[in-house]
């Protein structure tokens, strides 16, 4: 259920942004929190664009594997990073990927690409992801008011943080906040969160 001209528009110029995301100051506010909540294990980035967290990731010791919905994203990022391993997947089914397999799963701003009815079956999944007591960081570009696109197409869905909220269940926050990204400048809102043990 990936909107289909959001995938369309980093197939179309996956090089350009490919770049210019390299070109962004690196996110040492995502660092930080990945440092201070992630513990040691197998590692998904969902929606992982150009490789630039996955890369960063496997070079902090956690085996990561990048998965996204643009064929030509996943090009960029197997050349760039070849060192991870990539996958081609989309929110909010991840078909194919097996539930219970991740100690970590980064999901840096993607799920406001998803059609507003979608977003609670995405975070639904990417909890599932999840080992019992595995930790969950979850970000997303914030929009107030009605869904916008930018001048390539891409959805930026508005809603609540609540409708994430809900969706993670009994998943514990352990942190969150509404800021200015260090690295793209936008305002986001982020949840660290960790699923259940039981």
């Amino acid at each position: 259920m990936t909107d289909e001209a959001t995938r369309a528009a980093y197939d179309n110029a996956s090089r350009n942004f490919a770049d210019d995301w390299a070109a962004q100051p690196a996110p040492t506010d995502l660092h930080a929190l990945v440092r201070r909540y992630f513990r040691p294990g197998p590692t998904a980035d969902i929606g992982c664009g150009s490789g630039r967290d996955a890369g960063w990731l496997a070079s902090q010791g956690f085996p990561t594997i990048g998965f996204d919905a643009s064929p030509r994203l996943l090009a960029e990022a197997s050349q760039r990073f070849p060192e991870v391993t990539f996958h081609r997947a989309e929110l909010p089914d991840l078909a194919g990927i097996a539930d219970g397999g991740f100690t970590n799963v980064l999901c840096e701003t993607v799920i406001m690409h998803l059609p507003r009815e979608a977003i609670p079956a995405a975070v639904r999944r990417l909890v599932a992801l999840l080992v019992p007591g595995g930790v969950l960081y979850l970000s997303w570009r914030v929009t107030e008011g009605e869904d916008r696109r930018d001048e390539h197409g891409r959805l930026y869905a508005g809603f609540p943080a609540s409708l994430v909220q809900d969706a993670l269940g009994d998943a514990e926050v352990l942190f969150e906040e509404e800021v200015g990204s260090l690295s793209s400048g936008k305002l986001i809102h982020r949840i660290v969160a960790r699923r259940a043990q039981g």
